[in-house]
């Protein structure tokens, strides 16, 4: 133990130079600002699953990860829609979802946001519109933002919630 005590005595101390102030951290700073400038509060989503394969909710799952940090940014999913400022719809809407995905919609407080996530939700993927499905999203609710791919990645999930806060 002594001879470890007298190396490290004779080295100093050897740690990592500090990191650069980083950028990202400004581009945080500025997205709570306009989040609370358009709201006045955080943003909250309800996510509705309309019949997917689940896909789109794993890449969903990753977004609370400490990567993506979206309690960070100031976005939270809640368990109510009538708590919920954007819905968030995965998959194509199946015969069974369509009554509930309409009450949700309704439940929605205005102004009310939509984004279709994944190729399903966009454009009703290998399903489409038969006597089992409704098809895209769009057929039933209004969408202000679809965000393409099968599953899309976590940075352009968020990217299409940001686009729907933006626009």
């Amino acid at each position: 133990m002594l001879k470890t005590l007298r190396k490290i005595a004779s080295i100093g101390l050897v740690s990592e130079t500090p990191p650069e102030p980083d950028e990202l951290l400004r581009v945080g700073r500025a997205l709570n600002d306009r989040i609370a400038a358009v709201l006045g509060r955080a943003l909250c989503i309800r996510h509705v699953d309309a019949g997917s394969c689940n896909g789109c909710e794993l890449e969903i799952q990753a977004l609370g990860n400490p990567y993506y940090n979206l309690e960070g940014c100031n976005i939270r999913f809640v368990a109510s829609p009538r708590h919920a400022d954007l819905l968030l719809v995965t998959g194509p809407v199946v015969k069974n979802m369509e009554a509930a995905l309409q009450r949700v919609y309704a439940a929605t407080p205005a102004p009310k946001l939509v984004v279709a996530l994944g190729e399903c939700a966009c454009t009703g993927g290998a399903l489409g519109e038969c006597p089992a499905s409704l098809g895209r999203v769009s057929n039933l609710i209004p969408v202000d933002v679809a965000v393409p791919g099968c599953p899309p990645s976590p940075a352009r999930i968020l990217q299409g919630i940001l686009t729907a806060v933006g626009g």
